[in-house]
């Protein structure tokens, strides 16, 4: 697990060993445990290791084939590399050290891009290759890691954290305006867009390659997609539950693979209890972290937040050596600049507690153990999915679910809220940014269970991938590598071809609504409906007990509801409900402030919409003297 940078200059011009090297220092939080640079004329590569397999200096990079034809900079982890090494070694290629590093680079050589499809693991990596004077990137299947890239004149950035583009000489600042209004709509970028302008994020399941001489055009090519499927002959309903035993226990112990500690975060939930459950019988002493938080100030549902008391059952039962951490309302204006400047752009919900988290977890560890996408691939979110089942055409169900997907700030009022930029951002359709993200995916929905899974396919592409790019942020920020079982490939692939029956309990009652006669019981008939990961859940109770496979899902999120009304009240006033403040260049402080006054006088629950404005306020203050108002 690793941070890389580089540059590649089209004009011809050398690239300056000291712009990578500073580049790269921008990230040593991702590598602090080595550091290289590759210069070779118009093309410059820099890389920062964390250690992880191999922890001698063998795994030094870059790295290059024999021939030095090809080098490499590599960030991430494929389990499967020691197949891969025995495949590339019956083929002649001869290895130096115990890394998976030195397979990727020899596997691409080897077979090209059709490497990528049998790599299962995380990674973004660059190689350039010195006989066709081309450079080429790619980005794992779910996109656990990042990896951005910007275009300055003829000059190509790239890296895995903006904060290093940002120090390059030419880079152009600047803020997104159309980024900035895609976000207020859904709390992520379902685009590759990010909130600094000309900064975009090569997609998940992508590659990409720049020829020094320009003759090609520079476009994403989509190596991989999710595909979820009813099956045409299902199985029987206790085979799925054996294979999917089988395939999670293979999961787990592929991804055991280290040269260092390893760790679980555990909360009272499912998924991560489950794979704490498998870990520890193949680890001892295996560490658990989890993040709770101080009640006395909480009301309504989030009393039920803290899952403390169910963690340190699990920790009991699976005899793992348990750490807690109490968070405060105050810890969130506390950690505020660490993660503003860490995440470098806002996605997806309250992610302070996760910093908190991954903090814990590396006074302990160098790797951690995740229980994300669980949720997303065996149909966590029934309430969600539930709400687009019926409809006439294609077209209808865009608009059904697209409307619930608006998170923030509706359509109806963004002409009021973004009055101060309106002439710069009124083309922009986020109806059709939400349309785009099933561009390549078939529009064939005959039967709800089609519309299920193209929710599921949803999800899984924007609101899974958000949740992994915060992830990898906020556990790099404490040099700590984040391991996701529930996206090893073979348990993916597994996972979206079980029929819908087995995921979802209530999808036949759902289809019989007459929405138009329930009127508002509609929404709290979806809520009530938490019947998700029906199969997951049957065979969970094999390594979990009962009450924990059985429970309702609980995210993990501070009772901040409670403390935006409460002992947060004047953190939230300071930062966002006075003229002065940063995001009123862009919004409407008199629209803003109605919509804040909504909560804080207890009129709707806006929770997600005051923690987006606090936290773009801090980005723009950390940021700001690189966000021009311009697109």
């Amino acid at each position: 697990m690793c941070g890389i940078v580089g540059v590649l200059d089209r004009n011809g011009e050398a690239v300056s060993p000291v712009v990578i090297r500073k580049m790269s220092d921008q990230i040593v939080h991702r590598g602090p445990d080595d550091s290289g640079t590759y210069i070779d004329g118009p093309i410059g590569l820099g890389h920062r290791r964390l250690s992880i397999i191999d922890l001698t200096t063998a795994g030094h990079q870059p790295v290059a084939t024999q021939d030095g034809r090809f080098v490499m900079i590599y960030n991430g982890e494929v389990f499967n590399y020691q197949e891969l090494r025995v495949e590339l070694e019956a083929e002649g290629w001869q290895f130096f050290s115990n890394t998976d590093t030195e397979v990727v680079l020899k596997a691409y050589a080897h077979w090209g891009t059709d490497a990528l499809n049998r790599f299962n693991g995380m990674f973004a990596f660059a190689v350039w290759d010195k006989k066709k004077k081309s450079l080429f990137l790619a980005r794992d299947r779910y996109g656990i890691k990042p990896l951005y890239f910007s275009w300055s004149g003829n000059k190509f950035l790239f890296a895995s954290e903006i904060k290093a583009l940002t120090v390059h000489p030419s880079f152009q600042s600047g803020i997104d305006l159309e980024g900035l209004v895609e976000y207020f709509t859904f709390q992520n970028f379902l685009s590759d867009r990010t909130l600094h302008k000309g900064v975009k994020l090569l997609s998940a399941g992508c590659w990409m390659q720049i020829n020094l001489d320009g003759t090609s055009e520079v476009n994403q090519i989509r190596y991989w997609d999710y595909n979820f499927v009813e099956p045409e002959n299902p199985n029987d309903d206790e085979e799925y539950i054996e294979e999917l035993d089988r395939l999670f226990q293979q999961a787990v112990r592929r991804q055991l693979v280290a040269d260092v500690d390893v760790g679980s975060y555990l909360s009272g939930g499912m998924d991560s209890g489950s794979i704490t459950a498998i870990a520890a019988k193949e680890l001892p002493y295996m560490r658990t972290f989890t993040c709770g938080f101080d009640m006395s100030s909480a009301s309504g549902i989030e009393l039920s937040f803290d899952e403390r008391p169910e963690a340190e059952r699990m920790s009991y039962l699976f005899k793992t050596e348990h750490y807690e951490m109490v968070l405060k309302a105050g810890d969130m204006e506390r950690v505020l600049p660490k993660l503003v400047w860490h995440l470098e752009e806002p996605r997806v919900g309250q992610s302070y507690p996760n910093y908190y988290a991954a903090q814990l977890a590396s006074k302990f560890c160098k790797v951690v153990l995740s229980g994300a996408g669980g949720d997303e691939m065996f149909g966590g979110y029934p309430w969600r999915y539930y709400r687009a089942v019926v409809n006439n055409d294609f077209e209808h169900y865009i608009d059904k679910y697209y409307d619930y997907w608006q998170r923030l700030i509706p359509n109806e009022v963004m002409k009021k809220v973004f009055a101060p930029i309106w002439d710069e951002v009124k083309h922009i359709s986020t109806r059709d940014i939400f349309h785009d993200v099933f561009s390549t995916h078939s529009e064939n929905l005959c039967r709800p269970e089609d519309y299920v899974n193209h929710s599921l396919y949803f999800e899984a592409k924007t609101f899974l991938h958000g949740l992994l790019v915060v992830e990898d942020k906020i556990s790099m920020a404490h040099s700590l590598e984040t391991r996701v079982p529930f996206l090893d490939n073979d348990l993916v692939d597994f996972a979206m071809k079980v029929p819908t029956r087995l995921k979802l309990g209530h999808l036949s009652d759902v289809v019989k609504i007459n929405e138009n006669e329930l009127g508002n019981k509609t929404a709290k008939y979806f809520q009530k409906t938490k019947d998700g990961k029906l199969l997951l859940r049957k065979m969970m109770q094999r390594h979990v007990p009962q009450e924990v496979s059985e429970r309702e899902k609980q995210g993990f999120s501070a009772p901040d509801a409670s403390w935006f009304k409460g002992e947060s009240i004047d953190y939230v006033k300071d930062k966002i409900c006075h003229d002065q403040a940063n995001i009123y260049r862009f919004m409407n402080r008199r629209t803003v402030q109605t919509l804040i006054d909504d909560h804080l006088e207890g009129r709707e629950n806006r929770r997600l919409l005051i923690w987006s404005l606090i936290n773009v306020e801090k980005w723009l203050e950390t940021f700001g003297e690189s966000t021009n108002a311009s697109k």
